[in-house]
């Protein structure tokens, strides 16, 4: 068993620096490991097949397509607008409208790269043309876009849900609102406090005649979210029925109501949307084959006992796991961490009483800041992109949002209610 560990560790690292797709490296590690321990490659091929066998994943191509549309239609620049009637007028009123807009943007994308690049492609050149800096101007929409893996409907969510072995979708969407409005309340204070160092100027108040449009438009726009969330915690229909709701209605709002994008552009969204979801069914499937591996190597058992070793008190546990987890989120990509970490510390946190939501909010919210942390911030690269900052520069102008970020996180890990209260008002 030893040298099987060493083979997977060994492949699935090597194969990483190499710079293959994460889910190859997954397959082949596996691969690798039942060849030398003689199990029979159709049952890693069962596995995969397995992995998307899930009624529960069908909620993800839903709410990919939805998000796909929206952020084609122009849906970034009106949410824009209508946070600026509320936070706007504010010092630094352009940073608080980026975090306010990234949080309602996220209700609809599900997505930290959507919020970025969406939210970021209007508000970075509108910030650095009020004379905000331009490494500010990426750092703070980079920092609020991490919302969007909170606030609900999120992917990540869902591949939680499944990997955790069917945890409730609507309990862990729930669970992620109130997190997601602490981690706003943190942002905007931080950037008043960075924008009143800095001398940043007030914004200018919306002029009185276009505030009924800016209202019906955001509005509109904000009634995805609101069909999505309000069908699951109504009871009207599930995850899945509520993404398939979504589509339509974004459909027809982008391109009978809005007309913002030609009907031609339609098949355009549908190629990016079929991309993205080969991928992320790839990785699930792959996933679910080299977690079936670290859990036949008793991988999680040995990891549990080393934790449990150190210590068997629930804060040291927690606090070694939450470490743990923001150093590979650094190199490696949120979504395929979730599939390979949650079988694993999974049953080490249920054995110390940790409710399977909270712990589901801990980790999505830690693996959410690695996607703004070096070398390898998904998010960050996108936001450098679009402001033509280096990495170096918005990687500095980050520390505050960094700091304030792992400080939600930690409140998040030790006060339970704050993600456990919604979820147990609405179930009981």
């Amino acid at each position: 068993m030893t040298m099987a560990v060493i083979i997977l560790s060994v492949s699935f690292v090597g194969l990483l620096l190499l710079r293959f797709p994460v889910a190859v490296v997954l397959t082949v590690s596996s691969l690798l490991t039942a060849i030398y321990l003689g199990i029979p490659l159709a049952v890693i091929g069962q596995q995969i097949v397995q992995g998307v066998n899930s009624y529960g994943l069908l909620a993800i191509p839903f709410f990919v397509l939805a998000g796909q549309i929206m952020s084609t239609g122009g849906l970034a620049r009106r949410l824009v607008n209508f946070a600026q009637l509320f936070v706007g007028a504010i010092r630094g009123g352009l940073a608080m409208v980026n975090c306010v807009a990234c949080m309602l943007f996220g209700n609809i994308s599900g997505s930290a790269a959507a919020d970025v690049a969406s939210v970021g492609s209007v508000m970075i050149p509108a910030m650095n043309k009020k004379g905000y800096d331009p490494d500010f101007s990426v750092a703070v929409t980079s920092a609020a876009a991490i919302q969007g893996v909170v606030m609900p409907p999120s992917h990540n969510m869902i591949l939680y849900a499944i990997a955790a072995g069917g945890v409730s979708i609507s309990s862990l969407f729930l669970a992620g609102i109130i997190p997601c409005l602490v981690m706003l309340v943190g942002l905007m204070f931080t950037s008043w406090l960075i924008a009143r160092k800095r001398g940043y100027e007030k914004s200018e108040r919306v002029p009185l005649r276009d505030v009924p449009k800016i209202i019906a438009d955001g509005f509109l726009s904000l009634m995805t979210g609101v069909i999505i969330l309000g069908g699951i915690f109504s009871g009207w229909f599930t995850a899945t029925e509520s993404g398939a709701i979504a589509c339509i209605y974004a459909f027809i709002l982008t391109f009978f109501v809005y007309k913002d994008v030609p009907f031609r552009e339609a098949k355009f969204i549908f190629i990016k949307t079929f991309r993205t979801l080969a991928m992320v069914l790839f990785l699930i499937a792959s996933s679910a084959a080299f977690a079936w591996v670290l859990t036949y190597l008793k991988i999680p058992h040995l990891l549990a006992e080393s934790l449990m070793n150190i210590s068997d008190n629930p804060i040291i546990i927690l606090l070694i796991i939450n470490v743990l987890l923001l150093i590979l989120g650094a190199p490696l990509d949120m979504a395929p961490l979730i599939l390979i970490m949650t079988p694993i510390l999974f049953p080490i946190v249920t054995s110390l009483g940790v409710d399977p939501i909270h712990f589901g909010i801990i980790l999505i919210v830690n693996l959410g800041i690695g996607l703004i942390t070096p070398p390898v911030g998904t998010v960050l690269f996108v936001g450098t992109a679009i402001g033509k900052v280096s990495i170096e520069r918005a990687s500095i102008a980050l520390i505050p949002y960094f700091i304030v970020l792992v400080a939600v996180l930690l409140l998040l890990t030790y006060v339970p209610a704050i993600s456990m209260w919604l979820p147990n008002l609405v179930n009981g």
